[in-house]
């Protein structure tokens, strides 16, 4: 578990990220999707929760490399989801790219808000080349 308070944070939880996709032999793609996902979920939750924690684990099995990314807040939550989830829309005066960004850089994307804080899970998922063989 990486604790996110400070832009130092955001950028171990990113190298972690990374050398996590590395070990679990993705390509530098791949590796770069799951570190930028990371990335930007963790920058959301530094600013707009002031802090968060993220928590990294591989799923992987002998069918496919599966790693996953958790991050959650304490923060006030996101009021309207689908919004926040739309190219542009930021109530920070960013860009508005990060959570649509990351949506699209994952192959799985979940996320639960609530005035009580914010999670959102993603996940990298890539077939074995040699299904049943485990690295």
């Amino acid at each position: 578990m990486l604790e996110l308070q400070a832009s130092d944070d955001i950028v171990r939880a990113r190298l972690a990220a990374r050398d996590m996709a590395r070990a679990a032999g993705l390509g530098v793609m791949d590796q770069t999707r799951f570190a930028t996902a990371v990335s930007e979920l963790g920058r959301n939750a530094v600013r707009y929760a002031v802090q968060g924690r993220c928590e990294l684990s591989d799923q992987s099995d002998a069918r496919a490399v599966r790693l996953q990314a958790c991050v959650r807040d304490s923060g006030p939550g996101i009021s309207d989801l689908a919004l926040a989830l739309q190219d542009g829309y930021s109530t920070g005066g960013s860009m508005g790219a990060g959570l649509p960004g990351t949506q699209r850089l994952v192959d799985i994307f979940e996320i639960e808000s609530s005035p009580a804080g914010t999670v959102v899970t993603v996940q990298i998922v890539r077939p074995r080349r040699n299904p049943g063989r485990v690295a």
